[in-house]
């Protein structure tokens, strides 16, 4: 017994020597889920402590946390001086914070919806993005115009609208359009140390979403480039092509589809101008056919715009069939929940539109 004892715990000893030898295995720390919200926040916090000339500025964006709780926890942090809730007067706001980046500080103009900004789109266009260029690059405008962009639930045609392309057909900006969470806060960051002006167009139905970010993405130091696109998911059928909300719907379709053989690549656009054309011309000249999706109007669109680029670029030859585009419906968004889900680009539609252009 004493022997089988002894023999146990020498072969125990021996086997500890040897886990300490060869080092103690750790599983890499678990993806933390963070909410776009939470991510938009985080990203807003950093540079506000960072650069003391960033400042944020829109409707009940202090004492009430923001519309939708994006600025929550700041304005008790950095107080009324930087953290400045504004009458429900577009125009008026967003030519302050255009003439507070002309004077040096560095101003992000939040608008409780981009609808609303078509209130300020003077300010925008004409003041904020030709005045670098009108000034020969004496004078450069550092500001964010943010706020929850396109189609939301049940708030019918005045509130509906995609502004992708309003904002991305003009020279001088920079339009940004993020899907998860990891897109919202590298984007932003990067967003608000540009020195030109930047449109960051949110989804107000992913502000819930919890998304994995990586443990890179939870320093204060993250960014994600402006003008790079990201391959979702790898594929070598077909590329489908999107941004924002409905990356989601193109991996969701795409996942539907591998049951059934085919292939998807999922390009995530990220930003809208400057477009990563290059991104999509490498991906069409490996899979051979494109499909592109948007919430927006389908009439001079996002998707129009890359058509037209793979089409006068070098990736129109390796096209097997001609491009697709799945938008929203070319109408004013209806109130009722029933017609509001048939003018908005379904998985259903996505999964149709691969299957059409791949004549299967």
């Amino acid at each position: 017994m004493a022997t089988s004892l002894r023999c146990f715990l020498r072969s125990g000893k021996q086997a500890v020597l040897v886990v300490a030898r060869r080092g103690i295995h750790r599983s890499p720390p678990a993806a933390l889920q963070v909410t776009v919200r939470d991510a938009l926040n985080q990203a807003l916090d950093e540079e506000l402590e960072r650069d003391e000339r960033v400042f944020l500025l829109g409707e009940e964006v202090a004492q009430y946390d923001g519309a939708y709780k994006i600025s929550r926890g700041l304005w008790k942090k950095y107080g009324d001086k930087r953290i400045i809730d504004t009458p429900i007067s577009e125009m008026g706001f967003a030519g302050i914070a255009v003439g507070a980046a002309m004077a040096g500080l560095r101003p992000i103009c939040e608008f409780m919806t981009f609808n609303f900004s078509m209130q300020a789109i003077d300010q925008v266009i004409n003041s904020a993005a030709k005045t670098y260029y009108m000034s020969a690059g004496l004078q450069a405008v550092p500001i964010v115009f943010r706020g929850p962009n396109g189609a939301s639930a049940g708030v019918a045609a005045q509130h509906s609208q995609c502004f992708a392309a309003w904002y991305g057909h003009c020279p001088g900006l920079k339009v940004v359009s993020p899907w998860n969470s990891e897109d919202a806060k590298g984007l932003l960051k990067s967003a608000i140390r540009d020195d030109n002006p930047v449109v960051f167009l949110e989804n107000e139905l992913l502000y819930g979403v919890p998304f994995e970010m990586s443990e890179e993405s939870q320093s204060k130091d993250f960014t994600v480039p402006i003008g790079k696109a990201k391959i979702e998911r790898p594929g070598t059928h077909i590329t489908l092509v999107s941004h924002s909300r409905y990356v989601g719907h193109c991996l969701d379709a795409a996942a539907v589809l591998a049951k059934e053989g085919i292939d998807c690549e999922v390009i995530n656009l990220r930003t809208i101008r400057p477009l990563d054309v290059e991104c999509i011309e490498s991906s069409v000249m490996k899979t051979n056919h494109l499909v592109t999706v948007e919430g927006g109007w389908p009439q001079f669109g996002v998707g129009a715009e890359i058509c037209a680029r793979i089409m006068e670029g070098s990736a129109f030859n390796y096209l097997d069939s001609p491009v697709t585009r799945v938008t929203g419906v070319d109408i004013p968004m209806p109130y009722a929940k029933i017609l509001e889900e048939h003018s908005l680009p379904q998985v259903k539609d996505i999964i149709f539109s691969v299957k059409k252009t791949l004549n299967v």
